[in-house]
């Protein structure tokens, strides 16, 4: 009934017209604020009913009373809420899932924006083209400038896969990299040495930094996770107090028999 009476209060406090409504966290605070109280109230009276009805004036048998209505209590909320509870945290995990996702997809861009030509090059590598790219090579001898345009591509492309793949190239295959690109380019070879550079420095920081906001959203996760875990466990330790405070309170007093002969 309490907890109803809240949520009562709180959708009251909404007023959308005049532009009144408290904040969310303001929301969030007062909402906990209630919850821990109507459940202190709730349980010290569920303790306090547990007790005085059991007949017992012992105070032991009136705690265990107590400690009884506390844990039936929790045991019924676990239940009625579990399907809630997981289905929050579904929605959370997918929605984690999906900013990590957008964050490696959003690097995969920054990377080929940066690559420009020599990336999208990279995503027409066709394997069955393999043995013509060795057969033009025999025939031109392995010269950029005696290489059509596609046989070029095709090879850079080859060439960054290669890198992608190992994560590195050695120098012979960076100088004909740099080669191939400053034929296809019409650049000097220092310019598609510098332009190389600059592409693999980009990419390399735009992973990094994905890396890194993957890593920042865990360890808020696991922060926020642990947070309200111990959040929970003083609730539910204050709420042990409140039931066993009830249930002393209402312990029947023990009454003097005298007996006469």
């Amino acid at each position: 009934m309490l907890n109803i009476l809240g949520v009562a209060i709180g959708a009251s406090a909404v007023d959308a017209s005049a532009g009144s409504t408290p904040g969310a966290s303001s929301f969030g605070i007062g909402a906990g604020i209630w919850l821990l109280v109507a459940n202190l109230i709730g349980l010290a009276t569920g303790g306090y009913v547990a007790a005085r009805l059991s007949g017992s004036a012992d105070v032991t048998d009136s705690v265990l009373h107590g400690l009884s209505v506390w844990a039936i209590g929790f045991l019924l909320s676990a239940v009625l809420l579990g399907n809630v509870i997981a289905g929050a945290a579904s929605t959370t995990v997918q929605g984690a899932s999906s900013a990590l996702g957008g964050l490696m997809q959003g690097a995969g861009n920054a990377a080929s924006s940066a690559a420009g030509p020599i990336s999208q090059a990279a995503q027409r590598v066709d394997p069955k083209q393999l043995v013509d790219r060795a057969q033009n090579a025999l025939r031109t001898g392995g010269d950029p400038a005696q290489m059509t345009s596609d046989q070029r591509n095709a090879e850079i492309a080859q060439l960054l896969t290669r890198r992608v793949s190992n994560g590195n190239l050695d120098q012979g295959d960076r100088d004909r990299l740099s080669r191939l690109v400053a034929t296809e380019y019409n650049i000097p070879p220092e310019e598609a040495s510098r332009r190389l550079q600059q592409v693999e420095t980009q990419a390399n920081q735009a992973l990094q930094e994905a890396e890194t906001r993957a890593r920042e959203a865990a360890d808020a996760a696991a922060t926020a996770g642990a947070v309200a875990a111990y959040w929970i466990f003083a609730a539910m330790l204050l709420g042990a107090v409140a039931a066993v405070l009830g249930a002393r309170v209402g312990t029947r007093n023990a009454a003097a028999v005298r007996r006469y002969a």
